[in-house]
């Protein structure tokens, strides 16, 4: 896994100079963001698949892919570029376990997902409406959030079963299911 997470590292790294896919620019910058992706594999259980929403640069959904190799992953970016890095590193790293979809999450259809991540996408509610068609009773979300998570679960109107866990100014909120 460490030599994947330092060859994405130097992939992220060439390819942003043209790109400019991340405000990350340095080694260490891309590090903590890889830090930040990989730390709920801590408190999660290995999810049947994920589907990543706006993974962007790679974050969370690239690493989550690279941390659980036998997990079906999907990463669905609507930016074209960015899906291009997304396969292309893909690609690099042989992780056949990754489909980049270049759509944005409402237009993708699929059966439901184990885990279902996003970061700095939009708000708890509207990831939660706009991923209703990818999710069945048996559905946990993973939340990548900044301090507004708690305002954000008091907009949400069903009763959620949550742990949010802080880290570095993070708010990780783990959904584990309804009530």
């Amino acid at each position: 896994m460490k030599n994947r997470l330092t060859r994405f590292t130097e992939l992220l790294l060439e390819w942003n100079k043209i790109h400019n896919l991340t405000g990350a620019k340095t080694p260490a910058e891309v590090e903590r963001n890889i830090e930040d992706s990989i730390f709920p594999t801590t408190f999660i259980s290995e999810p049947s698949s994920i589907l990543d929403v706006g993974t962007g640069a790679g974050f969370p959904g690239m690493i989550l892919a690279i941390a659980y190799p036998n997990t079906k992953t999907v990463l669905c970016e609507p930016r074209q570029k960015r899906a291009s890095f997304l396969k292309y590193v893909a690609m690099e790293l042989e992780l056949s376990n990754v489909e980049v979809v270049k759509k944005r999450v409402e237009d993708y259809h699929s059966n439901a997902f184990g885990l279902i991540s996003s970061r700095a996408v939009t708000d708890t509610k509207m990831l939660l409406n706009l991923t209703q068609h990818l999710q069945d009773e048996n559905t946990q979300f993973l939340f990548y959030k900044g301090e507004q998570v708690f305002n954000e679960l008091e907009s949400v109107n069903t009763q959620l079963v949550y742990d949010i866990i802080e880290k570095n100014q993070r708010n990780y909120l783990y959904i584990k299911g309804k009530k």
